[in-house]
């Protein structure tokens, strides 16, 4: 949970407790990681940065999972931690459960470039 302090006037502060549901650690990235287990038409909220984005979920989305936050065009690269861990080997729309079964992993492949 995050806590925000929210000032009506120069005399007053109201606290305002945000859950959070996932994480994203570097800008580029087009994934967000779930801290908790997501279930299907679940809104996904997380900070990117200072910004706060909102993902509604498509699938279930497992603890400690991948889903998209953005679409990832076919053959694309798809990033986390600011670094690419592979291409999509389809279309990915935003709210997407990311897995094995939509990128194929870059790691150990010396035909990619």
């Amino acid at each position: 949970m995050a806590r925000l302090l929210i000032r009506e006037d120069r005399t007053k502060a109201k606290e305002l407790i945000v859950k959070k549901n996932a994480v994203v650690i570097h800008p580029q990235d087009c994934v967000a990681t779930a801290i908790t287990a997501l279930k299907a038409g679940e809104t996904a909220t997380m900070f990117i940065g200072e910004r706060e984005i909102s993902v509604v979920l498509h699938q279930d989305v497992p603890f400690g999972h991948k889903f998209a936050i953005c679409d990832v065009p076919f053959h694309d690269e798809v990033y986390k931690y600011g670094e690419s861990i592979g291409r999509a080997t389809q279309e990915i729309k935003s709210g997407d459960y990311v897995h094995v079964h939509n990128v194929e992993s870059e790691r150990g492949r010396g035909d990619w470039k």
